[in-house]
């Protein structure tokens, strides 16, 4: 692995090195000119089923803009793309893409092994006051920036209008709340109250934060997540199932939860506007206006839920940076912006793109806009992606029944303890 992080910089700085020599198609500053820039860019595009054919569409229209470059537009199911990226660059380069749609968790990381081009300076960073503060954060490390924000999100309560409606209920600001109009909905309807995905880390979040806790105390370098209100918010979760006004199944939780939904199984979930369409696509919701947005219930301590997103980084060994930072420089601009929001309601990272009519009418995105300026960051640190790995081995036997909260969260804060250096607490 070390040789393939050293070959890696080294072609890096070869790469860098080509960038800034200068040549008979070039400007003043020694660079070739943005018309003069020719050659292949492949693109490892990230997205679900729901919005890859609308990014394949905006990354391909690059070309109109500048004609010499191909784009090779490659779809990557999200769960693998980050170990088959590692794998190709670790492995000399070979069959890494020259720009990666990384979770926003992925940059350190990728960053601290050497895997990504520095894009400051670069035409990469474009109007860059423009970013979100939020959505800049997770671009940055060790005073580097090493992406481009491409989307933000967080986690909302999704809601079937009809079916609470038929229960005389309210969309639920609580797990008290949520407790109470789950038995009335099953009551009422016969349908259960919330679909709960149990097997994804990303999911515990907004139950750590709502009694009052976190996964770490970063400013302090302390494992926080075994503390008492990491217990509680297992026991939390685990209560909405116990109780019933959950279901949950620790396989395949996606795509049950859904199908549950969609075919109006149940009448609530917690998800992401990246699931927006998707959810849309169900027969439940033949009336687009039949889907509610609200915050995610609030724990003993209030309301909270994470930040979230997508960044579009450049490999490090890409035999075409010049291009490769164009490229990013279009995706993350605020003309695509617009337009993935226009087709998807995803989130722009850009301000100036909130200003935009199509955009500001836009009743989900006013929605995930204010709960994004609220969502709790997450430790923008190498292992920052890593965190989940531990959580994701206790949440499903903690909401199924088969591990207590306490043994939960101590194995948690254990594996994290191992994860991190010596002088964390």
């Amino acid at each position: 692995m070390r040789r393939g992080i050293a070959a890696t910089a080294l072609v890096a700085a070869m790469a860098l090195a080509a960038t800034a020599c200068g040549g008979s198609d070039s400007d003043d500053s020694g660079k070739k000119a943005p018309g003069d820039i020719s050659g292949t860019v492949t693109y490892w595009d990230t997205s679900n089923d729901a919005e890859k054919a609308t990014y394949k569409k905006l990354a391909e229209a690059f070309t109109e803009k500048y004609p010499k470059v191909k784009v090779k537009y490659v779809n990557v199911p999200f769960g693998e793309a980050l170990n088959k990226f590692k794998n190709a660059a670790g492995s000399g380069g070979s069959g890494a893409p020259d720009v990666l749609r990384a979770e926003v968790a992925w940059t350190q990381d990728l960053a601290n092994i050497g895997y990504l081009a520095p894009l400051d300076g670069t035409p990469a960073l474009d109007n860059e006051k423009d970013y979100l503060p939020k959505a800049a954060a997770s671009t940055k490390f060790n005073g580097k920036t090493y992406a481009v924000p491409q989307v933000i999100d967080t986690l909302g309560l999704f809601y079937n209008k009809k079916l609470l409606k038929d229960a005389g209920v309210e969309p639920p600001t609580s797990l008290t709340e949520l407790k109470d109009a789950a038995k009335k909905i099953k009551e009422k309807t016969g349908k259960t109250g919330l679909y709960l995905r149990g097997d994804d880390a990303y999911w515990y979040l907004p139950f750590i934060y709502g009694e009052g806790g976190d996964l770490l105390d970063t400013k302090n370098k302390k494992v926080t997540v075994d503390e008492e209100p990491g217990v509680k918010a297992f026991a939390a979760a685990r209560d909405l199932v116990k109780s019933g006004a959950a279901v949950t199944d620790a396989t395949d939780g996606w795509n049950n939860m859904q199908n549950a939904i969609k075919n109006g199984d149940v009448a609530m979930t917690v998800n992401g506007p990246w699931a927006i369409e998707d959810t849309l696509s169900g027969k439940a919701f033949k009336d687009r206006d039949n889907l509610g947005v609200v915050p995610v219930p609030a724990g003993s301590a209030g309301q909270g839920a994470p930040q979230g997103g997508q960044n579009l980084t450049v490999y490090a060994g890409s035999k075409n940076l010049d291009a490769s930072y164009l490229f990013a420089k279009y995706m993350s601009s605020a003309e695509v912006q617009a337009k993935t929001t226009e087709a998807l309601s995803l989130l722009p990272t850009r301000t100036s793109v909130y200003e935009q009519k199509s955009v500001a009418e836009n009743p989900n995105v006013k929605f995930f806009k204010a709960a994004v300026d609220k969502a709790v960051e997450r430790p923008w640190i190498p292992e920052g992606n890593s965190l989940f790995q531990a959580i994701l081995v206790e949440f499903p036997g903690v909401v199924t029944g088969k591990t207590s909260p306490e043994d939960a969260a101590e194995s948690v804060g254990d594996a994290y303890r191992k994860l991190l250096k010596d002088d964390w607490k």
